[in-house]
């Protein structure tokens, strides 16, 4: 953990994996709303926080797989 004001390599690895994160959950919900009769709506901001808890749940899976 970097001192307060500053950054290390290792938060910018951080931030990098959560905007990742929340870009997989984007596009995730683009494809949702792709698929024929599916319009979420309002409901948007909530299914695109959800595919992004998806998203981070498939990562740690894949990276604790090997150990």
């Amino acid at each position: 953990m970097s001192q307060v004001g500053a950054m290390n390599s290792t938060d910018l690895k951080k931030i990098g994996k959560g905007l990742i994160i929340a870009v997989v959950g984007a596009v995730l919900t683009y494809g949702t709303e792709t698929i024929p009769g599916v319009n979420l709506g309002s409901l948007t901001p909530i299914v695109v926080a959800g595919w992004s808890i998806v998203a981070n749940f498939v990562r740690k899976w894949l990276s604790n797989s090997g150990k």
